[in-house]
C-alpha cells in the first residue's frame, strides 16, 4: 500500500458518517453473541453466533455462506464485489475473525454480558466478539454505499483458540489471491495494533515407567513421574536459548496411587517462536529431551504436535496506511509484538501483508476480567473502513 495520502472520497465520508451512527446496534449485537457460549468444539453454540451474525450480512445484501466442520461448527465467508468502475479483477482486501473462544460451557449463563463505566464484560467480549462485530459492520456499510475500489472478502473461522487445526487449510482458500488481510482480534490494552506475532507448538508427551510397590520394593520399579521431572527442568532450561522463544509444561498428569512407583505420566508443553527462529532445530532438541532415557528403564515419547504459524512483521506502508486514516479521525496507534498466536500467521505465512488487532480495544483475554472498551468500537470501525477504501 502506498503512502500517499488519497482525497476524500464521497464513500468514505457516507461510510464514516454511518458507521458514526451504529454505535447502539453494535452494542446490541455484541451482548447477542457475547451470551452464546461458543467456545473451542462447541459446534451448536459455534453455530448460533455465525447464524446471528449471517443474518445481519444478509440483511446489509451479502451472500452468506457457510462450511461445517464436524464437531467445531461452522465458518462462515461472505464476498463484496468491487465497486462498479472499480478493480473487479484485484486482489481482494480479507478481513478476517474466530467465532470460538476459550471457555467452556455454561460460562455466558454464569457471568452473562454486562457494562460497567463504558467496559463491556462477558466471555469472549475482546476476543474476539467486538472483532466480529466491527467487522460485520464495516463490510455491511461498504455494502450499503456501493463497495470498495477492490473485492472485500469476510472469512469467520470456528477453531482458532486451538491452533486452527481443521480450518488452516480453509483460512488458506479464503487468504488465495488476497492484496491484504485485516485481523480484528482485540486492539492492545494500550491501543496499539499488533504487527508480528509468536508462533506456537503444543506438544503433548507421556513417559513410560515400570510399577513396583513404594514400600515393600521401590527399587525393582523406574519412576515415570520422577523421569518426568528431569524432563521438565531440561525442557524449561531451553527458555531463551533463542531470542524470542519460551517453552512451558503446563499440565501434567500420572500415577496409579500414592503407594505405587508411578508407571506412566503425561505432559503438554507449550512452545512459542518467532517468525526467525529455526523451529525444525528447536523441535529436534525437544524431542532429544522427551526420549531420552532420563532414569534408566523409564521412555518417553511424544504423542502429539501441532503448530501454528508466527505472524511475520507487517509491511511498514500497511501500517502507515492505517495510522493515517486513525490520525484522520483522531487517535494514534502503533504497531505491537506479542507472544499470542492467531490466525494471521497463517496468512503471513502465504507472503501476504498482514496488520492484526484491530478489532475494539480490549484486555484480560481469556480470564473473569475480560473487557472491551466500548467508545473504541466506532472510530476503529471508520479507521478499518477507511484502509479499505485506500486505493493503494
Amino acid at each position: 500500500m502506498s503512502l500517499p495520502v488519497p482525497p476524500p472520497t464521497a464513500i468514505a465520508d457516507q461510510v464514516t458518517a454511518w458507521l458514526g451512527t451504529q454505535q447502539a446496534a453494535m452494542e446490541a449485537l455484541l451482548q447477542e453473541i457475547v451470551n452464546i457460549d461458543s467456545g473451542s468444539r462447541q459446534a451448536a453454540g459455534v453455530d448460533q453466533v455465525a447464524a446471528v451474525i449471517g443474518a445481519h450480512l444478509e440483511r446489509a445484501g451479502l451472500r452468506v455462506e457457510t462450511q461445517v466442520f464436524e464437531g467445531y461448527g461452522r465458518c462462515l465467508q461472505t464476498r463484496l464485489p468491487a465497486a462498479p468502475g472499480g478493480q473487479a479483477d484485484a486482489g481482494h482486501v480479507l478481513l478476517l475473525g474466530h467465532m470460538d473462544t476459550v471457555f467452556p460451557a455454561g460460562t455466558a449463563q454464569a457471568r452473562p454480558y454486562r457494562v460497567e463505566d463504558r467496559k463491556a464484560f462477558g466471555p469472549g467480549v475482546a476476543d474476539m466478539k467486538s472483532g466480529l462485530v466491527l467487522n460485520t459492520f464495516v463490510l455491511a456499510a461498504l455494502a450499503r454505499f456501493g463497495g470498495a475500489s477492490r473485492p472485500v472478502h469476510l472469512f469467520f473461522s470456528c477453531d482458532e483458540e486451538i491452533g486452527s487445526p481443521v480450518t488452516r487449510e480453509a483460512i488458506r482458500a479464503a487468504a488465495q489471491g488476497a492484496q491484504v488481510v485485516l485481523n480484528a482480534e482485540p486492539g492492545r490494552i494500550t491501543g496499539n495494533v499488533v504487527t508480528a506475532r509468536k508462533g506456537s507448538c503444543l506438544t503433548v508427551f507421556e513417559v513410560q515407567g515400570v510399577a513396583a510397590h513404594a514400600g515393600i520394593n521401590p527399587a525393582q520399579g523406574a519412576s515415570a513421574i520422577e523421569a518426568l521431572a528431569h524432563k521438565i527442568l531440561a525442557l524449561h532450561a531451553l527458555n531463551g536459548c533463542e531470542e524470542g522463544v519460551t517453552l512451558n509444561v503446563g499440565h501434567i498428569e500420572g500415577g496409579m496411587a500414592v503407594n505405587v512407583v508411578a508407571p506412566l505420566a503425561k505432559a503438554q508443553l507449550d512452545l512459542r517462536f518467532t517468525a526467525a527462529t529455526d523451529l525444525e532445530a528447536l523441535l529436534a532438541r525437544v524431542r532429544q529431551i522427551i526420549e531420552a532415557e532420563s532414569l534408566p528403564r523409564t521412555q518417553g515419547r511424544i504423542l502429539s504436535q501441532h503448530s501454528t504459524f508466527p505472524m511475520a512483521p507487517t509491511p511498514a506502508p500497511l501500517l502507515a496506511c492505517y495510522q493515517r486514516h486513525a490520525a484522520r479521525l483522531g487517535f494514534q496507534v502503533e504497531g505491537e509484538f506479542t507472544g499470542g498466536a492467531a490466525d494471521s500467521g497463517i496468512t503471513s505465512s502465504m507472503g501476504i501483508p498482514t496488520l492484526c488487532a484491530l478489532g475494539p480495544v480490549g484486555g484480560y483475554a481469556h480470564s473473569e476480567r475480560e473487557f472491551c472498551q466500548l467508545d473504541t468500537m466506532v472510530p476503529r470501525a471508520q479507521a478499518l473502513a477507511l484502509t479499505i477504501l485506500d486505493p493503494a
